[in-house]
């Protein structure tokens, strides 16, 4: 990967093993030590997000495609108020609500987020 990421240091976990990294149960394809993925790895890819179905945070739905044996299931509009994302950089959850309202940026370390996550938030939360 040309971004500077140490490939030696990715790990991938499929279910039903989580990363032992975070904080939070996580999988993922070939994910660093802040969420980038395999199929996301520019700077600011550093979030992941929780999928209903499985209770599990990953850095995309390609990632839970791949690591997982069911389909998807996004967060219900009722449950927005609930942790959904976790920020890889200060390793910190947010809510739906939170995370859709922040402007691209960790409101607590200040870490940038791919501004482009807008244009699938539909793949991840019922909004």
């Amino acid at each position: 990967m040309s971004n500077g990421r140490d490939p030696t240091a990715c790990r991938t976990t499929t279910a039903p093993g989580t990363d032992d990294r975070f904080p939070v149960p996580l999988r993922g394809v070939a994910v660093d030590a802040e969420t980038r993925c395999l199929h996301w790895h520019d700077p600011p890819d550093v979030v992941a997000l929780r999928f209903d179905c499985c209770d599990t945070y990953y850095p995309c739905v390609t990632c839970h495609a791949e690591t997982t044996d069911h389909g998807t299931e996004r967060l219900p509009s009722d449950r927005l108020h609930e942790p959904a994302v976790l920020c890889g950089v200060c390793r910190q959850t947010l809510t739906a609500t939170a995370y859709l309202g922040c402007d691209d940026t960790c409101p607590h370390c200040g870490a940038a987020f791919n501004p482009g996550c807008h244009e699938h938030r539909d793949r991840y939360f019922a909004v």
